[in-house]
């Protein structure tokens, strides 16, 4: 019998994948959704005398995140909802390749469409550019880090949404818990955030470093930390938290990945199953 190498095991998993109707359509719906909200931005700035397109280079990370996150989950979970885990794991009975393979086949997935959906958002700024006559620089001023970070920003969303779908294992879990952290946490504390320093609410301390810790605790989650990646050189952070950059955002964004992973790959080489 042939020994199941991790170049098998890839194979394997890429067939898998292919074979799946959602991950092709999340592919579709986050490509479109990077397009049209950049379009749709750059298009209601364009009225603005001091218009730049390329300041709404990045105004479709807001939704398209969701499409790489889905993704990953879909690939996490996907052994353990259809119950093909047992035929999977007594082919490949060290079980941590099947992992390992899973992470290769969604980096690359999510690297395909992240390229696609950076492609339209750019296209997504041609309209408004021409209607004023504007060129789009796509290769000074700190785009080409811009476009890179874009890339690197839905990669690593789809590889967290995988590490945390193989740890949960089941898909409304995983699910509810990648959005609430990369999308709704980081908009309910600055929700929260706004209430307690509005007019009618007595302020509980200091106002200037109850922002500085929130902003430092966004920046330091998933959305926060990846959005540093896709900011042009010398941008600077946000208010009152660290400055960590792009290449400190990336650290942190793979922080998210790398711990939920390990997590995962731990609970895999035990013998729970279920």
């Amino acid at each position: 019998m042939t020994a199941p190498t991790l170049p098998r095991v890839v194979a394997a998993e890429w067939t898998k994948l292919a074979g799946l109707r959602g991950p092709a359509l999340v592919a579709v719906a986050t490509v479109l959704v990077s397009g049209l909200l950049t379009f749709a931005a750059a298009n209601a700035s364009s009225v603005d005398p001091g218009f730049d397109p390329l300041d709404s280079l990045t105004a479709g990370l807001s939704l398209a995140q969701v499409g790489p996150l889905v993704l990953g989950v879909l690939v996490g979970t996907g052994e353990f909802s259809s119950g093909t885990f047992r035929a999977t794991f007594t082919a490949v009975p060290r079980r941590l390749p099947v992992l390992a393979g899973q992470t290769v086949v969604t980096a690359a997935a999510a690297l395909a469409t992240a390229v696609l959906a950076v492609g339209a958002a750019v296209a997504g700024l041609l309209p408004a550019a021409r209607s004023r006559g504007i060129p789009l620089e796509l290769t000074t001023h700190g785009t080409p880090q811009v476009l890179a970070g874009m890339v690197a920003f839905l990669v690593g969303l789809a590889l967290f949404g995988l590490a945390v779908g193989a740890l949960l294992r089941r898909p409304t879990p995983a699910f509810v818990a990648v959005l609430a952290v990369a999308l709704v946490l980081p908009i309910a504390l600055m929700l929260a955030t706004d209430v307690a320093a509005g007019p009618t609410t007595a302020p509980a301390g200091d106002p200037a470093a109850l922002q500085s810790a929130v902003n430092t605790l966004v920046t330091l989650l998933p959305s926060g930390a990846g959005a540093l990646l896709a900011t042009p050189p010398g941008a600077g952070g946000v208010e009152g938290a660290p400055d960590l950059g792009p290449w400190g955002g990336g650290l942190v964004l793979a922080a998210w990945v790398l711990v939920p992973l390990a997590a995962a790959a731990a609970r895999l080489r035990g013998r729970d199953l279920t």
